[in-house]
């Protein structure tokens, strides 16, 4: 982004953006760009809220009135939390699960039937979806993780739709987790996935496998980042 952005200054068209990660910002020094502190996904800050978004908007463009840079100014408001009582109430039908828990396998599908109708709710309120980078059904990316952690090694490990796997999951589930009662907190969302799932304890279990093996120690970022390590 910085590169084009100096291409285009370069022939005359100015130019501005919006960070979400200051620290890769400031080493690549764009000639303009807004610092939120939203969350990762989010440069607009809470999903919906229009006149926020166009607060946020107004102040990126407003930059282009500075005729040299590189500007980094920080954006002075936090995104603001919306509270389930802000929409209207909507049916939700479960699923029943299945009674067999005793495998990975078995427990990130029952897991994903309780998730599906907040999946849905949360797509309908949206209008979209993150996921879809797998390109497959959601209940057949389960098992790329489950039969890993499952079998306890990485033996027959496909390490490319393996990542695209565990993107859309956890595309999923975050999605699925913003529909339920509470607030659109990212932090929030992340622990409650992380520690409170089948999938993140999946997720970890599959994190010390890669932990666990020099070759692929260092791609143990596909899984997760530092901070969900608690590295």
């Amino acid at each position: 982004m910085s590169a084009i952005a100096y291409f285009l200054e370069s022939e005359g068209l100015q130019t501005t953006g919006i960070s979400l990660v200051r620290e890769n910002t400031e080493a690549l020094r764009p000639p303009r760009f807004l610092w939120t502190t939203f969350p990762l996904g989010r440069p607009m800050g809470t999903p919906g809220d229009a006149p926020f978004q166009r607060r946020v908007i107004l102040a990126a463009l407003d930059l282009l009135n500075r005729k040299s840079g590189p500007v980094l100014e920080d954006y002075p408001e936090d995104a603001p939390t919306v509270e389930i009582e802000d929409y209207p109430a909507c049916p939700v039908s479960f699923a029943r699960p299945s009674a067999d828990v005793s495998t990975w396998d078995a427990r990130l599908r029952n897991e994903l039937l309780q998730m599906k109708p907040w999946y849905d709710l949360s797509r309908h309120r949206r209008g979209r979806t993150t996921v879809g980078v797998a390109k497959a059904p959601i209940d057949e990316l389960a098992p790329r993780l489950a039969k890993l952690v499952d079998q306890g090694s990485l033996e027959g490990l496909d390490f490319k739709p393996l990542k695209y796997a565990l993107e859309d999951l956890k595309a999923y589930y975050r999605e699925a987790l913003t529909a339920q009662p509470g607030t659109y907190d990212f932090a929030e969302i992340e622990r409650t996935l992380w520690d409170e799932t089948e999938l993140g304890r999946a997720m970890r279990a599959l994190d010390d496998l890669f932990a666990a093996d020099p070759r692929l120690a260092q791609a143990r970022r596909i899984i997760a980042s530092r901070a969900a390590r608690n590295d």
